[in-house]
Parts: structure tokens; C-alpha cells; sequence
């Protein structure tokens, strides 16, 4: 059963940062391509970020590329989302979720606000 822990999220001031985590259990986050969604209120949910199960690669919304960096930890089987230099435009509820199974946690609230 895979389940999915987001935590990270809060309340930040434009320009500043948030580093959000997913605990990821019944799949692992090296063999599996991984992504960050987003839905914002009255939206609909969006991928953010990106990351192959092979290499590095990576892919980024243009929205997001130069501020976000989508990147895991194997050992612990964690996916994280560095957000830099965040815009009121990045509120939103962000989720986690590998290719495969299509299952969602609960996700973290990432609010910017002055």
C-alpha cells in the first residue's frame, strides 16, 4: 500500500523559502519518476515539478524553473521540493505523488502572503 506524508508547508513572505518533504512508503522514490502537484483555491490541480527515475533529469513548469528544485533522498525514501523566492502566485496546496499508483496524501498548505 503506498502511502504519501507531506509536511513543510506554511505561511512565508514573498521572496522567501520553503523546503517541503514526502515521506513516501510502498514504492521507492529511486525506481519510480516522482512529482510535485499543486492546487490553488478555485484551481485546478497542476504539476509543479518532476523527477526521472533514471539520472537526474528533471522537469519544471515555467512558473517555477530557476526558483524550485525537485530532488530525494533514497536512503530515507523521500521526495523534497526546494522553493525559493516565492511569489503570492505559489499559494496553493502542495502534493506528492509517484507515476504509479495514482494515490494522493493529504498534502501541506504553502501560503504567501505579505
Amino acid at each position: 500500500q503506498v502511502q504519501l506524508v507531506e509536511s513543510g508547508g506554511g505561511l512565508v513572505q514573498p521572496g522567501g523559502s520553503l523546503r517541503l518533504s514526502c515521506i513516501v512508503s510502498g514504492v521507492s522514490v529511486r525506481s519510480n519518476v516522482m512529482s510535485w502537484y499543486r492546487q490553488a483555491p478555485g484551481k485546478t490541480r497542476e504539476l509543479v515539478a518532476q523527477i526521472g527515475n533514471v539520472g537526474i533529469s528533471t522537469y519544471y513548469i515555467a512558473s517555477v524553473k530557476g526558483r524550485f528544485t525537485i530532488f530525494r533522498d533514497n536512503t530515507t525514501n523521500t521526495l523534497y521540493l526546494q522553493m525559493d523566492s516565492l511569489k503570492p502566485e505559489d499559494t496553493a496546496v502542495y502534493y506528492c505523488r509517484p507515476l504509479k499508483p495514482i494515490v494522493w496524501g493529504q498534502g501541506t498548505q504553502v501560503t504567501v502572503s505579505s
